[in-house]
């Protein structure tokens, strides 16, 4: 099939021409690349027969989700510019019986349409919090990559999650900081049956405890001063029919848990100055990196609620425990930054050796973060070089950033409360561009709830 298609292969005019008309779309395509199958909301441009390499040599668009995907074996998604547009695209694998790679889908939805929300978005009020969660579900991740699982350990934590994703239990992972957490609660929400759902990440922490009630239930309008004057739905509302992710459970106030327990208990809701009962059906997923029972034992948290979240814990081991996943995960992040930036950097034997032998307090994450600033530091070469007084150096930072001279004069004459607001938002500019402008992944790398995120935005926190 390969043959006959590159025989019949269109001009590159051609090429650029079926591309620009190919909007908001699902394509099916083969493990070589070629495009079997285009379905469209409106009758345009017919791309059956081109191969993705091609139409990017040709310089259709400039970069290919679907080779990601094929190369990878995971699901990519970013935005891609073409001819004539951009486009959100996600490229997902579909594998058979033998776990082989057979095709992969696409969606692709132009950036107009979310563009076009966010307008609408600036122009509401009651119905703000609803269409953010439109946004944010049009160019979410819908497919996240399967967690990297070389060691026993790990792959015993993969069979218990997908055993029990297949029930609705209550889920709570335990685990230090950085053992990736989320990741395995995002992976058991997709291979659940409420996959395509809602998942509603909370970091509780980063929520004030005053507002905590009326960001967890909502709140009707006039509930309190500076409420939305149209009311707010609240997270649990929002995940209805999902799963809603407690991060950091151990950090919740006394003062709610009672109420949480109740909404847990009875699956009802009401909203903060409100009298109106609403049902909701979710699924709670919860975290801690605290010894939530010894918690229980000084009476720091409710035994009511610890058992009612804890039916099914699964411990996620610490990263020193289990060195085999190390070198996985480090060619895993690898990777990633080789495909967004073009390159083909490989670590040196000796770099290795020195990343598995390394205790890595900070986890995954450390690993991650390491990882991306040898690359960056390597940008002169190909291999990337490590050693332990790089290891030492930037752990050290982690931990006191303020330890570091600034040489540099800042300039600023304002206050330092204005000065840390400018910083702040910055940085989140920074972490945003960084995310692809995706706010939920950028929310994640922040540690705060979604919403915080679009409340500093707007500069009214």
């Amino acid at each position: 099939m390969t043959d006959l298609i590159r025989r019949s292969l269109p001009s590159s005019k051609a090429m650029k021409e079926a591309v620009s008309e190919n909007t908001n779309s699902v394509s099916i395509v083969d493990t070589q690349g070629n495009i079997l199958m285009v379905f469209k909301a409106i009758k345009i441009g017919n791309l059956v027969g081109f191969n993705v390499k091609d139409l990017g040599r040709s310089g259709a668009y400039e970069y290919s989700m679907s080779e990601q995907a094929i190369s990878t074996g995971s699901t990519a998604t970013g935005m891609v510019d073409n001819l004539l547009s951009r486009q959100w695209v996600t490229s997902t694998p579909v594998r058979n019986a033998e776990g082989d790679i057979v095709m992969v889908v696409n969606t692709a939805l132009d950036k107009n349409l979310i563009d076009s929300l966010q307008v609408i978005l600036k122009k509401t009020s009651g119905e703000d919090e609803q269409l953010r969660m439109i946004i944010a579900y049009l160019t979410e991740n819908k497919n996240p990559e399967e967690p990297v699982a070389v060691s026993d350990k790990m792959k015993r934590i993969m069979t218990a999650v997908e055993a029990v994703s297949k029930t609705n239990s209550s889920v709570m992972f335990l685990g230090e900081s950085g053992t990736g957490k989320e990741v395995m609660a995002r992976y058991l929400h997709h291979n659940s049956h409420l996959a395509g759902k809602p998942f509603i990440p909370v970091n509780c922490p980063a929520i004030p405890h005053e507002l905590l009630e009326s960001e967890f239930f909502g709140y009707e309008r006039g509930a309190f001063t500076g409420a939305n004057p149209q009311g707010k739905p609240g997270l649990f509302e929002m995940a209805d029919g999902g799963t809603i992710f407690l991060d950091e459970i151990s950090e919740l106030p006394l003062s709610l848990q009672p109420k949480l327990l109740r909404v847990l208990e009875s699956g009802e809701v009401q909203r903060v100055g409100g009298t109106k009962i609403i049902k909701i059906h979710v699924r709670v997923v919860s975290a801690s990196n605290r010894d939530l029972r010894a918690m229980v034992a000084k009476a720091l948290f409710r035994s009511d609620l610890y058992y009612r979240l804890n039916v099914f814990p699964i411990f996620i081991s610490p990263l020193r425990e289990r060195p085999e996943d190390i070198e996985a995960l480090a060619h895993h992040f690898l990777q990633k930054l080789n495909l967004r930036h073009g390159h083909t950097k490989v670590f040196s034997v000796a770099t290795m050796d020195i990343l598995k032998s390394h205790r890595w307090p900070g986890n995954v994450r450390e690993l991650r973060n390491i990882v991306e600033r040898a690359y960056i530091f390597s940008r002169d070469g190909n291999t990337i070089e490590v050693d332990a007084e790089f290891l030492e150096e930037f752990e050290a930072l982690d931990q006191n950033p303020l330890s570091v001279q600034v040489r540099q004069r800042i300039n600023h004459d304002g206050s330092l409360r204005e000065f840390i607001k400018s910083a702040e938002r910055e940085y989140i500019l920074q972490v945003l561009e960084d995310c692809g402008g995706k706010v939920g992944v950028a929310a994640s790398r922040l540690g705060i709830h979604r919403s915080l995120l679009y409340r500093k935005l707007k500069g009214s926190s």
